[in-house]
Formats: C-alpha cells, sequence, structure tokens
C-alpha cells in the first residue's frame, strides 16, 4: 500500500473513532448503579474540593482510588455537571488508547496495519461501549497498555532510552493503579514478566524492578494511599484484603461465573470481527516458528489476562478490556497480509470467514425475528421494567433488517472474491448495528436511570428533605444536586462495598445513614418536610407512614413510589 493510501487509512481510522466514541456522548442519562454513582462522586469531589477522599452522598467512597474521580471533577468544573462531561474522561482514556494502539502496531508492523488495528478496536462493541460509561476501565486499561508498551520498547533500547522507557512504563502503572488499585500493577508486571520468561530474557526482569523504577512507582502511588490511610486507619486492610484479595478468592462479591465465562464475551465484545479468530488462531499456531517478538508478547498477553481473570471468583466482562486491543491488532496483521497479498493465505482465510459472517448475520436475523415473534421472551431476555421492552420491537426490527443485509452483503463479497470488499463489510456491519441500534440503547438506559425519576418529583416546599426506605436510587443525588437519607439495615443499598465495611465498625452511623430501628424517631426529629421514596418491596411500609402523617403516596416512574410528609407539629 503506498503512502498516500496509508495515509488516509489513518485519517480514516481516526475519524472513524472520534464519530464513533464522541458523537452523542451526553444524549443517554446515567445508568445505575456504576455511572450514577461515580459521576455523583466526581461531583461531590467537585463541590467540596475533597480531592483526596472521595465522597457519596456525603459517606467515605474508597472502594476505588481517587485519580479517575479527579478526572471526571475537573471535566465538571470545566464543562458543567452533565452527562457529557462526566463520560469525557472515559472517550478521551479509550481515544488515547487507539492512538496508542495505532503507534504501536504501526511501529511493529507497519503503517497498514496500525491504522487497521484503530478501526477494528474502534468498532469492537466492549470497548466502544466502556469508551461511553462513567467508569474506571477504560482509563485503567490505557494506563495498563500504555505500561506494557512501554516495557516492551524499553528492552529494545539501550543505556538512556532504555532507562527512560522503562521509567514511563512505571509512570504509567503508577497511574493505573491510582484509578483502579492493585491490578493495575499485577497486570503489566504479569504480562511482561511472562514475555520475558517465555524469551528466557533474565535480565529484563531485574532492569523491570530496578530502583529507578520503583523509586516513581512509589512516588506516585504511595502519597494518596499514606495519605488516605493516615485519616481512616482501616483502608490499607480494606484496600489489600477485603477489595482486592477477597475479590480475587472469593465468592462474597457475587460476581461468580464458570471458567470460559470469557469466551462468550470476546466473541460479543468483537462482534464481526470475532468471526476471523478461530481460523485465525489455527494459522497463527502452524506459523508459530516465524512468530515475530511483537507477535510472542500479544499472544502471551491474551493467554495471560484471559487466564488470570478466569481463575478469579470475581468476574466482570470490563477486566479483559485489554485483550480486545490486542485482540484487535492480531487482526489487522491478518487484515493487513490479506489486503497486500490478494492470493495469499490471509486473502483466503478472510474469504472464507466473509462466508461464515453471512451465516453469522442470517442467525442473527432468525433470533431477532424469533424474539419478535414472542413479546414474552423478549421481556425475559432483556429485562426491562414497566413493559417498556415492547417499545423496543421497532428497534429490534430495524436491526434485522441491517443483518439480513449484512449477511447478503457477506454473500456477495464472498462471490467476488475481494478483500477490500470484505474488509468494508466487516466494518459496515457493526456501524450500521450502531447506528440503527442507539434507539434501542436509549430505550434501555431510560429504563436504568434516575434522571426519569428525578424529573418526575413536582416542586418541593423549600428546604425539602430527601429520603429512601430501605432503598436508594443511584444517580438520583447527581440529578437533584442534594443528598439523601437512607434508613438501612446495613447499607448495602449505596453499592458500595466500603460504606458496608465502614458501617460494621461505625456506631454512631454518621449523618445520612439511619438504622432502620431509629427510622420513626428521625422522621420525627425533622424540622422541614421530607420527601420519602420507596419501591415496590417496601410500599406497604411506606403506606403506614404516609397513613400515620397525614401524607398521600404517589406512584412515580419504574416502580417507584413517594410520600411528601409534613414536618411535625411543634407540641
Amino acid at each position: 500500500m503506498d503512502s498516500s493510501r496509508t495515509r488516509l487509512l489513518a485519517a480514516l481510522a481516526f475519524l472513524l473513532a472520534g464519530a464513533l466514541i464522541f458523537a452523542r456522548l451526553g444524549q443517554l442519562p446515567l445508568t445505575q448503579p456504576d455511572e450514577g454513582r461515580n459521576a455523583e462522586v466526581a461531583r461531590e469531589m467537585k463541590d467540596s474540593g475533597s480531592w483526596l477522599v472521595p465522597t457519596y452522598n456525603g459517606l467515605p467512597y474508597l472502594d476505588k482510588p481517587a485519580f479517575y474521580f479527579k478526572t471526571v471533577a475537573l471535566s465538571f468544573a470545566l464543562f458543567g455537571d452533565t452527562e457529557t462531561a462526566a463520560r469525557l474522561s472515559s472517550a478521551l482514556s479509550g481515544f488515547l488508547l487507539l492512538v496508542l494502539t495505532f503507534a504501536f502496531v504501526r511501529r511493529e508492523y507497519g503503517p497498514p496495519t496500525g491504522a487497521l488495528a484503530a478501526i477494528v478496536v474502534a468498532t469492537s462493541p466492549l470497548f466502544l461501549a466502556f469508551s461511553r460509561l462513567v467508569i474506571f476501565d477504560m482509563m485503567l486499561t490505557l494506563f495498563a497498555c500504555g505500561a506494557i508498551f512501554a516495557g516492551y520498547v524499553a528492552e529494545q533500547k539501550r543505556g538512556r532510552a532504555r532507562a527512560g522507557w522503562y521509567l514511563l512504563g512505571a509512570a504509567s502503572s503508577a497511574l493505573a493503579t491510582l484509578v483502579k488499585g492493585p491490578v493495575g500493577f499485577i497486570l503489566p508486571a504479569l504480562v511482561l514478566g511472562a514475555f520475558h520468561v517465555l524469551d528466557r530474557r533474565w535480565d529484563a526482569l531485574r532492569r523491570f524492578f530496578a530502583p529507578a523504577n520503583l523509586l516513581v512507582f512509589f512516588g506516585l502511588t504511595l502519597p494518596w494511599f499514606l495519605g488516605v490511610n493516615h485519616q481512616y486507619r482501616d483502608f490499607a486492610y480494606y484496600g489489600l484484603v477485603e477489595e482486592s484479595l477477597h475479590r480475587y478468592t472469593t465468592t462474597e462479591f457475587r460476581r461468580v461465573g464458570p471458567f470460559y465465562y470469557y469466551v462468550p464475551w470476546i466473541v460479543i465484545g468483537l462482534f464481526t470481527w470475532s468471526v476471523l479468530l478461530p481460523e485465525s488462531i489455527v494459522a497463527a499456531w502452524r506459523a508459530r516458528r516465524r512468530w515475530t517478538s511483537a507477535d510472542r508478547l500479544l499472544i502471551v498477553w491474551t493467554i495471560v489476562v484471559i487466564v488470570f481473570f478466569s481463575l478469579s471468583k470475581s468476574k466482570r466482562p470490563d477486566y479483559i478490556l485489554s485483550v480486545i486491543v490486542v485482540l484487535g491488532a492480531l487482526t489487522a496483521r491478518v487484515l493487513a497480509l490479506a489486503l497486500e497479498t490478494r492470493d495469499g493465505p490471509a486473502a483466503r482465510l478472510l474469504r472464507r470467514d466473509t462466508a461464515v459472517l453471512a451465516f453469522v448475520c442470517l442467525a442473527g436475523t432468525g433470533c431477532l425475528v424469533a424474539l419478535l415473534a414472542h413479546p414474552s421472551r423478549l421481556e425475559a431476555a432483556i429485562e426491562m421494567p414497566n413493559g417498556s421492552a415492547m417499545r423496543l420491537g421497532a428497534v429490534l426490527t430495524r436491526l434485522a433488517i441491517v443483518l439480513l443485509l449484512g449477511a447478503a452483503a457477506a454473500a456477495a463479497t464472498w462471490w467476488r472474491r475481494s478483500a477490500a470488499a470484505s474488509l468494508a463489510v466487516f466494518v459496515g456491519v457493526p456501524l450500521a448495528v450502531l447506528t440503527m441500534g442507539f434507539d434501542g440503547v436509549r430505550l434501555y438506559a431510560n429504563d436504568r436511570s434516575a434522571r426519569a425519576l428525578a424529573d418526575q418529583i413536582p416542586p418541593l416546599p423549600a428546604h425539602t428533605e430527601l429520603a429512601c426506605l430501605e432503598c436508594f436510587p443511584n444517580g438520583l443525588p447527581f440529578y437533584r444536586r442534594q443528598l439523601l437519607t437512607v434508613f438501612t439495615d446495613a447499607g448495602r443499598e449505596f453499592t458500595s462495598n466500603y460504606i458496608v465495611f465502614m458501617l460494621k465498625k461505625t456506631n454512631p452511623w454518621p449523618p445520612g445513614v439511619v438504622p432502620l430501628d431509629q427510622r420513626d424517631q428521625w422522621l420525627a426529629s425533622r424540622t422541614q418536610p421530607v420527601l420519602l421514596l420507596a419501591r415496590l418491596n417496601t410500599r406497604k411500609k411506606l403506606d403506614a407512614i404516609a397513613a400515620a402523617r397525614g401524607a398521600t403516596v404517589t406512584n412515580l416512574f419504574g416502580g417507584w413510589s413517594a410520600a411528601l410528609l409534613p414536618a411535625p407539629k411543634a407540641p
């Protein structure tokens, strides 16, 4: 591929990536629990100026370090407390990760492969989803990948250049740790360690843990860690044992899954590109004697991350985001070879898998038609309240048509034997699905956000307090710009493991959290009206409380109900 076409391909790759990541970033409400909670933590940090200890609803929130919240808080300070500003940190992290991936792949495999890697990763649904959510994982992946890339490049340098790359890797690993804890340094250490052992590069392990690198790492991470531990003496135990070790070794976080948990998530996460994986893996193994050093790094990286998190008792799809990046780079390698040599093995592989893609799209069409034909199955599959899943019928119909057209396009491309046309189909199908499916995502998000609930709360008397009866709508403090009081037995409603941990050791509980047996006493002590919110499972209790105070219960969005309790009259 000549230089002008390569530059055009790179420009198109980043224009496409920018559009996919940033377009309509603020058009979806913050979903519960993660987005609503994380945005509120950042909003409170911005308003209070407490940059050391994050708070959630006024309570210390030490489930994760503060760095990510600081970036979102700065975004709020610059652009206002909006959904777009809340998601900007993740979006910028995703885009920078694409730039980093492009630069690494371009260095190792050439400019066309770098541009194709950016396209493959940008059109992978798992990558795109976490680039558009108020959650830590895309920023974690950016810094973890940066640490691994830097550690790899360092071993190809000498003298000061090598030391500089290692210091960059140590700083990147430290930032990853400040985003999400020990996993930020564990993953780079495991991947690079396994890679160097495989290549029998024993001296690299010593250089990796050189005193200068450790000084940079601890110089960036310890000030925050020690500062928080000075204020909360139990934080070191909680962060290292409860939040990290127990999350990995026990099922108490209720995120269990089978050993093969990540296989379907890789298929879903890569979407059309996963069709290329089975045959590519076989072909790569047969050609293992010709693997380059970069090939070995990416393959070891994939295996180490999947095995490490498969052994964990706590599993989530976002844990393997870096694998999506790595598989995107390896897939781009196949695509570049197919475009370079039209009659070569890679081109033939791409043509065969284009036929497989046609069958996959056809099967997807059949599944959507079956869901549309049985509304009850649609409700069960999507798990949306209030019958709102039925409103997705038109969206699913459009998606079925898109997949049917994709199947036809893939079949026609297979017949034409054009590698470029096959690439266009592999890119075009996810683009069409993402475009046509956005309204469905909007409906889904609306039903899982506190924004609609906040909008339904009527105008209240001045200084009205908001309280929740054994519930807590994550995100409502963000949309109401107001802290809530929660009646609870243990604090689980906050979806914060640290708050539950803290409440077990605290007596009396801090303001904003009221034990259930002190509910009536708290309500009687108020000098202002209280809007009390409840879910369906506590509706009877709300009815009794409202009746005792002469208030009316109002039904709100999504199974919520509320009663405006007047302040007790003075005796």
